[in-house]
């Protein structure tokens, strides 16, 4: 989505930019580790994460996702590594790291007593700004929370909620922004306005992390991806590469007679009646054919499937190599 001038200056970040030879990566993860007993949640994760990127942080339950992002927040202290947030160590430069960053947690956490309007001025004079009535009626406006801005946080669905929760991490105008699993039990509404929200503020500059299982969330918004697996990082690329790694390489086909037995090697699995063949690359698709033309048998169908985020993450996740 573009935005027009006037949108980008409403939701730019009131940051200084840097010249490219000292613009500082918006999170910089080196070496870090974590264990929590017998449990290695971490294990000497390094990446970078530029700014105004839309990045993608994936893994099955229990990878460390969670770890790494409270690592991020300040609220985990790291067992060796360190993390940067736009230049600012967590640790020793807490207090710039944190006004850097909001995290939209994956869990709803709020006050019962407070309505949503002083949740979001509470949450303002956490980071010093007391008057700020004009940004947070912004966010009430653009994450349709105005008609419920005096209702009882209580009172709210859990949807409601959650769009809280993503307002309060914008209440402070971070220029990074971590959303963890922020789609989780909404309905299709929210989730599409979430996400043109959310889609602005990358186009006006601020970086996104994203964590999600729902994958084509990632696979259509993100343009790089890291995968973890039990607290290792196990993929990092673009989204274009790494599926293009494992790209055209299933070929479904319908035959006349029984698959040659020459060809059995490259079989992944029967389905429906089609053999589903795992090539090197497309190329080798002329000498089954070749073969199958040597044997007078027929092709009724022939479909390449194409590969998606899905298909790549179960093959990761399964040891495979794409």
């Amino acid at each position: 989505m573009q935005l027009t001038g006037g949108a980008v200056s409403r939701y730019n970040c009131r940051f200084s930019l840097n010249t490219p030879a000292t613009m500082p990566s918006a999170i910089s993860i080196q070496a870090v580790s974590k264990r929590f007993g017998q449990l290695q949640a971490l294990d000497a994760i390094s990446f970078n994460v530029e700014q105004g990127e839309f990045f993608a942080l994936l893994g099955p339950n229990g990878a460390g996702k969670t770890t790494l992002i409270t690592t991020m927040a300040g609220l985990t202290r790291a067992d060796s590594g360190s993390v940067r947030i736009m230049g600012n160590d967590v640790v020793t430069q807490f207090r710039e790291a944190r006004r850097s960053l909001g995290v939209v947690p994956q869990e709803l956490v709020f006050d019962p007593f407070l309505t949503v309007r002083e949740t979001l001025r509470f949450q303002s004079g956490y980071f010093g700004l007391p008057r700020n009535d004009v940004w947070i009626d912004e966010l009430l406006h653009k994450l349709g929370l105005a008609d419920k801005a005096d209702a009882n946080m209580r009172a709210l669905s859990g949807g409601m909620k959650r769009r809280v929760m993503v307002a309060q991490a914008l209440v402070h105008r971070p220029p990074v922004i971590v959303l963890d699993e922020p789609t989780a039990g909404v309905d299709v509404e929210l989730r599409q306005s979430l996400w043109e929200f959310v889609r602005e503020l990358n186009a006006a500059g601020h970086t996104i992390i994203l964590t999600t299982h729902y994958l084509e969330e990632a696979e259509t918004l993100c343009s790089r991806i890291a995968m973890l697996k039990n607290g290792r990082l196990i993929a990092l690329d673009n989204m274009d590469k790494l599926l293009a790694h494992s790209a055209r390489r299933e070929v479904a086909l319908k035959l006349s007679a029984a698959l040659p037995a020459e060809l059995e090697a490259l079989r992944l699995r029967q389905e429906e009646g089609r053999h589903i063949l795992q090539l090197q690359d497309l190329g080798q698709l002329e000498n089954v054919l070749s073969i199958l033309r040597h044997r007078n048998i027929t092709v009724r169908e022939l479909n390449v499937i194409e590969t998606d985020l899905e298909s790549v993450f179960v093959k990761m996740m399964n040891g495979v190599t794409v």
